[in-house]
This record gives C-alpha cells, sequence and structure tokens, in this order.
C-alpha cells in the first residue's frame, strides 16, 4: 500500500472522514482538511476544504458552515479556505463545508471541534522527559539500553520508572516569517517550508502559521500535505517582524498531543516590533512543552549577530537545534536531520522525589554512560500550581442614610490585602437562601409574644417559594421547632408553638443554627433576635456552653451571613455588632416590639438587594490563613460596602 492509501485508511479509522464524505461516483468530494481539532485558544483560524470536482463538471459556490450558519462562501476556485475567530474554545462547535456541481449533486463534510476542558493538577505523580541520543557527527543513537540512563532534578538523582526508545508522530508548528524583510528569500522560505512538510510521517500533524508583526491567520493542526502545501504557496511578505511576541502567541496555541510538540521557526531573526522579551517566551514554550527548531535564512541583509544569539538561546534552552545553513543545498541535510531529530525519541519517566505543588521550575539533567554521546532533552519542568484559589465574596451598597443602591461590576475595585484583584464573575445573589430563625423564648420575652408570633410569620411569608427555613427556641437550651423546609404551613405551626421560660443561650443558639446550615447548599444565612444578654434565669452566670469567642471563630469560618435583632433596651449590642459585622449582615435594634415586623422586613430586603464578586486571587498560598478583602466603589468611596470582610485560604 503506498503513503496516501495508508494515509487515508488512518485518517478514516481516526475518525476524521465522515460518511457523508464517502466516494459518490457521480458527483464531487469534498474533505475538511484544517482544523482536525482545537488548535488555539480564542483567535483566528482558516478552514480548509479539499475538493474534487468531477471530469468537465463545473463547480457552484463552496459555502462553510459553523453550527448550521453560514460564515463564508467561496466562489473563486481553489484553494478552498475561509478564516474564522474561535472565540470560545470552551464550546462545542461544528464546522461543515457545502458544494454542489452543475449537475445537481451536493455533498458535505463536518468536523466536530469538541470544547476544551479545564483541569486541575492536584500533584506531582510522574514526569515524561523526551531525550534523543546523538553520537559525535549528528546521528540518532539507538538501542542503548535503560540502565545506561542518568536523570537529576534540580541536582539530585531521581528513579527512573521507564526508559525506552520509540519512534511516535509529532505536531510541527512552521512558524514561517512573511515580514517585508524577508521579501528577497520569499522563494527559499517557501522551498524550506516545503521541504519540512514532505518529511512529516503518516503520524505526524502540522501547523502553519505565518507571523510578521504578531500571529496570522494558522492552518492546522492536519495531516494533508496539499493543506500544508496551499498554506506555504499562499505566503506574501509584508510588514515588520514580531518573532518573540508570536512565538508567545503561537505556545499559547498549540494543541494538547501525547507526542512531541515541535515549532519549527523560519527566519531571517531581525525582530524590530515585539514586545515580549526572550525570557517571557521562553517561559511560555516551557509551559507549553515546545521544543524550538530554528532554520535561519538570512534575509535582506542577512542574520545579524544579535538575532544568531537570540535564536541560539531559544533553540537551546527549549531541548531544539539552530540550523544556519549557508545554501539552499544544505537545506536537505537540515531538514533530515530535524525530522530525524523530532520522530525519534528515548522515553524516560519518573517519579519526582520533590512532590510540592508550588508551580515552580524544576531543572532536568539527562546523562548516558557513554560519556561520546550527547543527549538532548527539555530542560524542566514547571511544576503543578495549587488549585486557583476563587472566593465569592457577598456584599451589599447602601448610601449614607441607608438606602441600597444598584451598582455593576465597572464600580467596583477589590483588594485582598492591598492587592488590587482583578474581578472574573459579578451578578445579584439571587440564588435560593437557607435560613435558621432562632427566636429568644427566655423569660423576659414574656408579654411579647403576640407581636414575636406574628412578625416571625410575615417574615417567613415573605420569603420566596424556593427558600428554606428552619426555626430554632432557645431559653435555657436551644430547641429546633422545625427543619429546614419550604413547606410554609409547618413553619407557621412551629411558630405558633412560641412559649417563653427560662434563661437566654444566646451564643449557643447561633452556634447551633451555625452548625445546622454547614451542610446546607448555596446562601446560608442566621436571623436570631433576642431582647437581653447570655445569661442563665437568675441572671447570676452564662447562660451558653460556649463563650463569645468561640461562636466569633464559627461565624468567621462558616460563611454565613448573621442578622443580630437586638429588642428593646436591655440588649448587650456589642457581640450583636460583631456577629453582624464579621459575617457581612447587620445589626438591628428596634426600641419597641412594635417594630419588629419592620425590621424583619428590613431582612428580607436585605437579602434580596445583595450582590455576589468573585475572582481569582493573585495569592495561590494554601495556608489556611485569613485574607481581608475590601470592595470599594471607584467614584464614590462614601459608600457603604457591607460584607464579611475578607475570607479563610483553603488548606492543602
Amino acid at each position: 500500500m503506498g503513503l496516501w492509501p495508508a494515509l487515508l485508511v488512518l485518517i478514516s479509522q481516526a475518525g476524521f472522514a465522515p460518511a457523508a464524505n464517502a466516494a459518490i461516483a457521480a458527483g464531487p468530494s469534498v474533505r475538511i482538511t484544517s482544523p482536525l481539532g482545537r488548535s488555539a485558544t480564542s483567535g483566528s483560524i482558516r478552514i480548509v476544504a479539499q475538493i474534487h470536482p468531477q471530469p468537465d463538471v463545473p463547480l457552484g459556490p463552496v459555502q462553510f458552515f459553523v453550527d448550521g450558519k453560514l460564515l463564508q462562501t467561496d466562489a473563486d476556485g481553489a484553494p478552498y479556505a475561509v478564516e474564522w475567530a474561535d472565540e470560545n474554545p470552551f464550546e462545542r462547535r461544528e464546522i461543515a463545508v457545502v458544494v454542489s456541481d452543475a449537475l445537481g449533486h451536493e455533498v458535505r463534510d463536518t468536523v466536530v471541534l469538541e470544547p476544551f476542558d479545564i483541569v486541575e493538577e492536584a500533584e506531582v505523580t510522574s514526569v515524561l522527559v523526551e531525550a534523543s541520543v546523538q553520537d559525535r557527527n549528528g546521528r540518532f543513537v539507538k538501542n542503548i539500553a535503560p540502565a545506561s540512563f542518568s536523570l537529576m532534578e534540580d541536582g539530585e538523582p531521581q528513579t527512573l520508572d521507564l526508559a525506552r526508545h520509540e519512534a511516535v508522530g509529532a505536531t510541527f508548528a512552521l512558524l514561517i516569517d512573511s515580514s517585508a524583510s524577508m521579501s528577497r528569500r520569499l522563494d527559499v522560505v517557501q522551498r524550506t517550508g516545503a521541504a519540512l512538510a514532505d518529511h512529516m510521517s503518516p503520524l505526524d500533524r502540522t501547523i502553519v502559521a505565518l507571523f510578521s508583526k504578531g500571529l496570522l491567520a494558522v492552518t492546522g493542526p492536519t495531516n494533508d500535505r496539499a493543506t500544508v502545501a496551499e498554506a506555504i504557496g499562499a505566503i506574501r511578505s509584508h510588514g515588520g517582524t514580531a518573532i518573540l511576541d508570536s512565538l508567545v502567541q503561537l505556545a499559547r496555541r498549540l494543541p494538547e498531543s501525547d507526542g512531541r510538540r515541535a515549532v519549527i521557526l523560519i527566519t531571517d531573526g531581525y525582530d524590530e516590533n515585539s514586545v515580549s522579551t526572550v525570557d517571557e517566551a521562553l517561559a511560555t514554550l516551557k509551559e507549553a512543552r515546545a521544543t524550538v527548531y530554528v532554520v535561519a535564512v538570512g534575509g535582506v541583509a542577512g542574520i545579524s549577530l544579535k538575532g544568531e544569539r537570540v535564536l541560539r538561546e531559544l533553540a537551546s534552552k527549549t531541548g531544539g537545534r539552530l540550523f544556519l545553513p549557508a545554501n539552499e543545498d544544505q537545506l536537505q541535510v537540515v531538514h533530515a536531520a530535524l525530522a530525524d531529530d523530532v520522530q525519534n525519541r528515548y522515553l524516560l519517566t519518573y517519579t519526582p522525589a520533590n512532590q510540592k505543588h508550588d508551580g515552580k521550575w524544576r531543572e532536568i539533567s539527562v546523562k548516558v554512560a557513554e560519556p561520546e554521546y550527547r543527549v538532548k532533552a527539555r530542560p524542566g519542568y514547571f511544576a503543578p500550581r495549587p488549585a486557583p484559589i476563587r472566593p465569592a465574596i457577598e456584599f451589599t451598597a447602601t448610601d449614607p442614610a441607608g438606602a441600597y443602591l444598584d451598582v455593576a461590576a465597572s464600580d467596583l475595585e477589590v483588594v485582598e490585602d492591598g492587592v488590587p484583584q482583578q474581578i472574573d464573575a459579578f451578578y445579584e445573589a439571587s440564588q435560593p437562601v437557607s435560613i435558621v430563625l432562632a427566636l429568644d423564648a427566655s423569660g423576659s420575652m414574656r408579654h411579647r409574644e403576640p407581636e414575636v408570633i406574628a412578625s416571625a410569620g410575615a417574615f417567613a411569608a415573605a420569603l420566596r417559594p424556593e427558600d428554606r427555613l428552619a426555626v430554632a427556641l432557645f431559653s435555657d437550651s436551644v430547641t429546633f421547632a422545625h427543619d429546614l423546609s419550604t413547606d410554609r404551613k409547618a413553619t407557621w405551626e412551629a411558630i405558633d408553638g412560641y412559649k417563653v421560660s427560662g434563661g437566654t443561650a444566646l451564643y449557643d443558639a447561633v452556634s447551633d443554627a451555625l452548625a445546622r446550615l454547614q451542610k446546607a447548599e448555596g446562601r446560608r444565612v442566621v436571623v436570631v433576635m433576642t431582647d437581653g444578654r447570655d445569661e442563665n434565669a437568675p441572671g447570676t452566670a452564662p447562660g451558653s456552653t460556649h463563650t463569645l469567642p468561640q461562636v466569633l471563630d464559627q461565624v468567621r469560618d462558616s460563611g454565613a451571613i448573621v442578622f443580630a435583632i437586638g429588642l428593646g433596651t436591655n440588649v448587650d449590642e456589642r457581640p450583636l455588632q460583631e456577629f453582624a459585622e464579621l459575617s457581612g449582615g447587620r445589626a438591628l435594634l428596634p426600641r419597641e416590639v412594635s417594630e419588629l415586623r419592620g425590621v424583619f422586613q428590613r431582612v428580607i430586603e436585605d437579602l434580596r438587594r445583595r450582590y455576589v464578586v468573585s475572582y481569582t486571587s493573585t495569592n495561590a498560598e494554601r495556608n489556611g490563613e485569613w485574607r481581608n478583602v475590601e470592595i470599594r466603589l471607584k467614584s464614590a468611596p462614601q459608600i457603604n460596602v457591607g460584607s464579611a470582610g475578607g475570607y479563610s485560604a483553603p488548606e492543602r
């Protein structure tokens, strides 16, 4: 079987040749050859189709669709390609190409781009290192015994779990300089790119990325040589040169792959427009696990010493090579050497002794026992970072008179421990709420029962149907008269059973309410109402087994909001204020029992006028410590923003 029949079989087995693309004797054929998968984060890519008409039968316009909507029509003949902005790679997309001929036959091909998955690595389990071994003449050395390899990480010897020789497919990204400085050597650049593509094996995928002042449209990944050749043949030189910026952009757009990822940079080395530094480019390439091979083609003014120095550094520090062919006759040697170096490798794996999740760079060095052999491998890897910390802070905004305000994300500044943060999400806090209503049923509440029952019942009636409510009564101890439920009839029955006697176990009531909410999903709220202080019935000792500091710690760690209502003139206001301030709630202090209904209504209004702001913390340290978060309105610092004031960082 020849190369192309074998390649077509491989493509079909891989799922890239839909049934609609089967040979149709009486009509044209169409096959999408790029992209065959997600190759980028958001950015411009080229959709390419190979179309073969029946002899002497004219084709109609070629239509390109994305998710069933017409993107563009190509009526200019081959090559059949359009540009498309893949703006959201985290959503599924279906690309289709439809063509008909003069005899009325219509055929189509489709490719589905599956969404990227967000994966958070939790630990350093095993590290894969790809190494090539060459003799003193630069030839690849095979059949080296596994025991001949030794590997060091940050100077510490590691135990290899696996060492074997393997030839596998690779992703080749041809990053081709199409700036104006390459105009006189454009034919050489095109021949160089085409010759490199000729060395691709059936297992390889190729990306063609042109650049000038930045990365231009990207073709691929594809395994169709005609598509690669058309992309290279379409190069036109214009504009300035930004090598480092283009490397950074391409590295971020390389697809995930089990094989090696090689960037083949063809350029004259003149970088006049980049904003990125060499260190920034290297860091991005290392993150992408990409090896850079540079083919330096002298442009209008040749290759400068500075340009050669930068290109050599890019290649050497990513485990690649710099080729400086003196003439076109040497290019064939370059092509063969490059393909051999990329496609042949030893796989080395080991479990690092250092299992910290610190995101730091770990240096790797690989050697073999034979001193005359030279080993090339990536110089290291970044340890997994801790999973991002994404706090969500609920808050209210009120003017100096206490009136609630409408705000937008653009109005806000968020500062964590003095460091400004970038807001990821902002929304109204409209999720269902789980509420524990804790009512003081001590003897001092005698003669207030009717108003308490009426106002608490009105509070329950004003909640949304999806909000869950529990009723706790506290005197000498705490009793849950009604557990969390949306059954308002049961709630009212529990409230109607309100009877008073004994002391005031205020701190126990708040503690038990928080404990009940601990496993509740979504927003959690405690509404506690009392007319006194934490004490026993004679007023000679505390009424609770919990102390105030213990309950304050519990409030801080719970993530629940506390609304503390102090009724009358004998209230101990300080703990109520602390409960509210620490949780981002509110302390309300009505003097008369007749005000109680309005106070409960104030709680309802507060719950309906709250916002949530979320961000990815710039501090990824998982140390369990408290972090102060300040939310401010940019143009109105006098506005009061009420929140919990921060959060406790997660622990490992």
